[in-house]
């Protein structure tokens, strides 16, 4: 009996088990019949710096229980291999070093990435006996398992992670190494592919590394997003513009890696940590770069900086996705220490010493923080799907409200750029509002005529500064936007930044320009050489994250409110900075810190991360070459340029009040039917130079004629064209319209090729006209009195002499006021 009821609990438990669990049996045999033969790699070379991070990597594949081997591409020369003492941290794939090019002595070790994956296909048995491939750099941590076709990774469809700074994918770059530039895709980090496609990329991925490299001509920032301009990224161009030969498009995820630092999108789970960038934890902060020569894996009980813990982290930070981001920060740095100790155990080392850390770190709280991570639905989300989703959401909505602004002074060589780019804003159909940030010390302000030129904020002049009494007007532009900030009322999302030297040709859009909530747009400024050098290193944590723009800006609302008092911050410290002004940390012709509100915004937005989308297809400065098709949106007349013998510099009007005289102007340019057409680059020049000084001489114009009497209903055949603008503005009706009039008045004011600003010899003759104008009214009323008196007295002829003189008289008066 006993054991008939043992036989039926057997019989009930097995076939529970099988209702409860067929499923699994069903989803194993799914499995086997997939291809789960998986093998990730990374590659490196013979150096301490790839020892340690190699240590990371390994360490965290096996915590997070990634199927199927890893393997390690060991780029070695002869001479390092024999000094080379870490052979045994991974399973080892030995290949030739091509850090030094052996056919052109190019230096440039980031090759032996694409040539590694070459040679372990060439020569590698495992490369024979696998389906996917997962290729990972040396410098991150692994989350939870990277399984190919889980992500969406299909044969001829690569998964893989977003580098937006691969600018090169969207210009000029792209359409010289590839013949399909619009396969380009900004890619990078992670990638999950098909061994079949593996290997038709790989060669061309190798060929497209040299190809870029050898390109010096096209390194530059605002061609490929280097920040460095030294072609240091010419292998993560290769694998794009090779995958873009073979005809293979990526699936892109921009969820499934992270860099520490960041914090990830509400409800997604990464799987993997780059640590490629500079992060930080309160006042603890960690940089590979620090470690470039750290012999950390081979030092007994060494570890990296030891982070905050876990009961820390939750008192600094209240939001919760913030506070998740925190975590992941020392997640990776723990689980680097983590590997690092265990390393050591290997090597030998004797046993550590108990210490709170080390507790820490055998603790079950960091086993559960630690354990390997499941994909979550918005992990698996493409950026793709998310762009369709925005292209449909963005039909149902209207544009968010743009509103532009710009920075002036209280003085004439500020109120003639402001009529100008008033003008041209107002033609160019740029969206939204438009506010001159007024700078005016208080004595100024009761001068000052020129209220009615722009809708105006008034701010609080810093031209002197209040506690150092240093003289740097160029304050004035942080400190405006800060005011503005604090003082108006702002209904806009997006906000547009401009120089007041500066005249738009058309709209200055954030979804035309891709401008984003963390990511702002501006135009590049490339001889602010300081934040490749010391200089940035000086000012800023994240000096690798400064970007060298300036001039136009368009930067989203939230993040102009967090970064303004740091612009201000940085430029006062950078002006500070007197010891740091030579032309070889700034770039500044002058060595006068002048430009160091530039600084102060590039600065600024470092210490925020706020990495930009650089375009140079905003803004030219009329005397340059434009580049063909492009149309771009603003003149920045900052620097004299030149058509013939003509030129205008407006360093050279600093003093001059074309404004407030009337039918002043600017030295007219040459006729467009007179340039030389035979090159037509320097003729498309010479177009938009004129474009832009005529649009400055119409919006005066138009200026003129609200605020000026019309100087033909005073015409005398004494005063000529340069006298005719002499009429003093107070004849004049003052309208404070800011609307724009079609020019239809083919007749010209002033013909000269010099300025009409006019003299003080000018307003004296008019002085003198109105004083004999005045005398000839007297005499002619005076000889009236005497004809009158003349006739009276005589009776004979009375009738007729007296109809004949008067008929006289009035011929003579009429012809006079004609």
């Amino acid at each position: 009996m006993a054991e008939f009821l043992v036989r039926m609990v057997l019989w009930v438990w097995v076939w529970v088990s099988l209702c409860f669990h067929g499923g699994w049996s069903v989803e194993t045999t799914k499995q086997e019949q997939a291809p789960w033969r998986i093998h990730t790699l990374f590659s490196v070379e013979c150096q301490n710096y790839f020892d340690w991070q190699t240590v990371g990597l390994v360490h965290s594949f096996k915590k997070a229980r990634q199927p199927g081997p890893i393997t390690r591409l060991l780029s070695c020369t002869d001479e390092e291999k024999k000094k080379y003492k870490g052979m045994n941290l991974a399973p080892t794939f030995e290949v030739p070093s091509m850090s030094r090019h052996p056919k052109t002595g190019d230096w440039y070790p980031a090759i032996n990435k694409p040539a590694g994956v070459v040679h372990w296909l060439k020569h590698s048995p495992d490369a024979q006996n696998v389906d996917w491939v997962v290729i990972l750099d040396a410098d991150m941590i692994i989350r939870g398992p990277i399984i190919p076709w889980e992500i969406g990774a299909e044969k001829g469809r690569p998964v893989a992670a977003y580098y937006g700074y691969l600018i090169g994918c969207d210009n000029a770059l792209a359409a010289l190494h590839t013949k399909h530039p619009e396969l380009c895709d900004k890619v990078g980090g992670l990638l999950a592919m098909h061994i079949d496609d593996l290997r038709k990329l790989a060669p061309l991925w190798l060929s497209k590394t040299e190809e870029v490299r050898e390109d010096r001509a096209h390194w530059g920032t605002n061609l490929t997003g280097d920040i460095y301009g030294k072609g240091w990224i010419s292998e993560m161009y290769g694998y794009s513009f090779g995958a873009a030969e073979a005809g293979l498009r990526h699936k892109i995820n921009d969820n499934l890696m992270i860099y520490p630092g960041y914090v990830p999108r509400e409800g997604v789970e990464p799987i993997l940590l780059h640590y490629g960038l500079p992060f930080s934890v309160g006042n603890w902060s960690f940089s590979k770069l620090d470690h470039h020569e750290d012999d950390i894996v081979y030092k007994c009980g060494k570890v990296f900086p030891i982070p905050p813990y876990p009961k820390e982290v939750e008192l600094m930070e209240l939001d919760p996705n913030k506070r998740r981001g925190l975590f992941i920060n020392i997640e990776c740095i723990n689980t680097l220490n983590e590997g690092i100790l265990a390393q050591h155990a290997v090597n030998g080392c004797p046993k550590s010493d108990w210490s709170k850390y080390m507790s820490f770190l055998k603790s079950k709280k960091f086993a559960e923080l630690t354990m390997p991570k499941r994909l979550t639905p918005a992990s698996l989300e493409l950026m793709e799907d998310r762009q369709h989703q925005q292209v449909t959401d963005d039909a149902e909505k209207p544009h968010p409200k743009i509103h532009t602004i710009f920075s002036t002074e209280c003085i004439p060589y500020f109120d003639w750029q402001t009529v100008g780019l008033v003008h041209s804003f107002h033609l160019s159909g740029q969206p939204g509002n438009i506010t001159r940030l007024l700078s005016c010390t208080d004595e100024d302000l009761k001068k000052y005529k020129g209220h009615d030129l722009a809708p105006t904020h008034y701010v609080p002049s810093m031209s002197e500064h209040p506690l150092t009494g240093d003289w740097y007007p160029a304050i004035n532009k942080p400190a405006a936007v800060l005011h503005w900030l604090n003082h108006a009322k702002i209904d806009a999302e997006f906000i547009v930044i401009l120089d007041a030297d500066m005249i738009l040709r058309g709209p200055i859009t954030p979804w035309e320009f891709k401008a984003a909530r963390g990511r702002p747009v501006s135009t590049p400024y490339e001889y602010l050489i300081g934040c490749d050098n010391e200089l940035a290193q000086l000012h800023t944590r994240h000096p690798e994250a400064c970007d060298k723009v300036g001039g136009v800006i368009i930067m989203h609302i939230e993040d102009l409110r967090k970064f303004a008092l740091l612009w201000l911050h940085k430029t006062e410290e950078v002006r500070a900075d007197k010891d740091h002004y030579a032309r070889n940390f700034t770039g500044d012709i002058y060595s006068s810190g002048w430009i160091s509100e530039m600084y102060g915004y590039s600065f600024g937005a470092a210490e925020l991360n706020l990495r930009h989308l650089i375009s140079d297809e905003i803004m030219i400065y009329p005397g340059y070459v434009p580049q063909p098709g492009v149309r771009y949106r603003v003149f920045h007349y900052g620097l004299e340029f030149r058509v013939g013998n003509w030129s205008f510099d407006k360093a050279k009007w600093r003093d001059a009040d074309v404004v407030n005289k009337c039918w002043a102007k600017f030295p007219d340019p040459p006729d467009p039917s007179t340039l030389d057409k035979s090159d037509n680059e320097i003729l498309q020049r010479d177009l938009l130079s004129i474009e832009c000084i005529r649009t400055i001489n119409e919006a005066l114009r138009l200026h003129h004629e609200r605020k000026c009497p019309n100087p033909s209903l005073v015409s005398t055949s004494k005063l000529d064209t340069a006298n005719e603008v002499a009429y003093s503005r107070k004849f004049g009706k003052v309208d404070g319209s800011y609307a724009v009039k079609s020019n239809n008045n083919s007749e010209e004011v002033n013909h000269s090729q010099e300025s009409s600003e006019p003299t003080e010899g000018d307003d004296s003759r008019f002085s003198s006209l109105r004083f004999w104008i005045v005398v000839l009214w007297a005499v002619s009323g005076l000889g009236f009195v005497a004809v009158m008196f003349f006739l009276f007295s005589i009776r004979k002829g009375k009738g007729s002499r007296s109809k004949h003189h008067r008929n006289k008289r009035r011929t003579s008066y009429s012809g006079f006021m004609d």
